[in-house]
């Protein structure tokens, strides 16, 4: 049988402190970063604008109007509704509905009050998470994902009329230059001439939603870039799952972003919705207080208006979704609060 090699001779003293000191080193970097990184979810508000878009939208209890669960006058739900307002003060929503065919269908639809809503056009199967703009000419931008192959499609109507009839004068289907998998949930930020400014997401490593920027010029260039900056700024609040949809709205003279982000990946609970300041790079945790207490809330958008009474007010719209819902508070939440 083999003889029994001797021990090894032990290294040095200070030899052996050197992987201990390393060690030491690196915890104490991880937690300098990791409050840094938190610092940034500090209980203070990112900005005087979104405190003051929390203040008015955080108690629906509070609101001079509202609705859960808003469907058109065929009974379609309105999920992910975006409304604005036109020059004559009729409303106008693009949403999307998940209908018999499988597939999720975008459509616009108008009011007089808010509350009841008449569906005008269908945009065809394939399309949701629907984004509305003026165009400063007269005319309406519609941004919305498209399906196979999730990308961002982009139409221009001249009128209001022609809005209404889906009778679009320019088209644009975006190529996905930042995921082979999906690119999707355009928000129009800015309408500039010819230059239309958009925010979106895409599927980063066909694995989890991050946020994108792009732009879109004469309908024919197209160049989008991830927003980490963004991403950061919701990471900080401890979302690990998907930051998805995102609006614009300016109060006080103020642009912010309404946002949503998820805190587990699959968890549709785990919606929560946000005010990013792009000023400071700080997002705001908005505590949304419902009738009956529901506690998620995704597809955030806001819009200034002139309310049903006459007066300005801030409209809010919500998806409730049922993970997260009270009892008769699932679907899409429309309030509104006067200025």
């Amino acid at each position: 049988m083999s003889a029994v090699p001797p021990a090894p001779a032990l290294p040095p003293a200070n030899v052996r402190k050197t992987p201990r000191l390393v060690l030491t080193v690196a915890l104490a970097l991880v937690a300098a970063l990791l409050l840094a990184h938190l610092a940034n979810a500090s209980p203070a508000p990112a900005s005087a604008g979104t405190a003051r878009l929390a203040a008015l939208a955080e108690d629906v209890t509070a609101a001079e109007g509202h609705r859960y669960d808003a469907r058109d006058h065929t009974g379609r739900t309105m999920d992910a509704a975006q409304i604005a307002q036109s020059p004559d003060g009729t409303y106008l929503a693009v949403y999307h509905t998940l209908l018999d065919d499988g597939r999720f269908h975008a459509a616009v639809a108008t009011s007089t009050d808010l509350r009841h809503w008449h569906r005008r056009h269908d945009f065809g199967p394939g399309t949701h998470q629907a984004s509305l703009a003026d165009d400063g000419r007269g005319g309406y931008v519609l941004a919305y994902e498209k399906d196979p192959r999730n990308h961002i499609a982009v139409r221009g109507y001249a009128d209001e009329a022609a809005l209404l009839q889906g009778r679009a004068a320019r088209a644009y289907d975006a190529p996905r230059t930042l995921s082979r998998c999906a690119e999707g949930t355009p928000g129009i930020t800015a309408v500039r001439g010819d230059t239309i400014e958009l925010t979106g997401h895409y599927r980063a490593d066909c694995d989890t939603d991050r946020q994108l920027r792009a732009t879109l010029t004469g309908f024919r260039a197209w160049h989008a870039a991830p927003d980490r900056r963004l991403d950061r700024a919701l990471q900080a609040w401890g979302n690990g799952g998907n930051l998805g949809d995102r609006a614009p709205v300016e109060l006080d003279g103020q642009r912010m972003l309404f946002v949503e982000g998820q805190r587990r990946k699959g968890d549709f609970a785990s919606w929560q919705t946000y005010a990013y300041d792009p000023a400071s790079g700080r997002a705001d945790r908005l505590a949304i207080s419902t009738h009956g207490g529901s506690r998620a809330f995704a597809n955030p958008s806001a819009t200034l208006l002139t309310d049903p009474q006459g007066r300005p007010a801030l409209l809010v719209s919500l998806f409730i979704p049922g993970e997260g819902a009270a009892p008769g508070e699932a679907g899409q939440l429309v309030y509104w609060r006067k200025l």
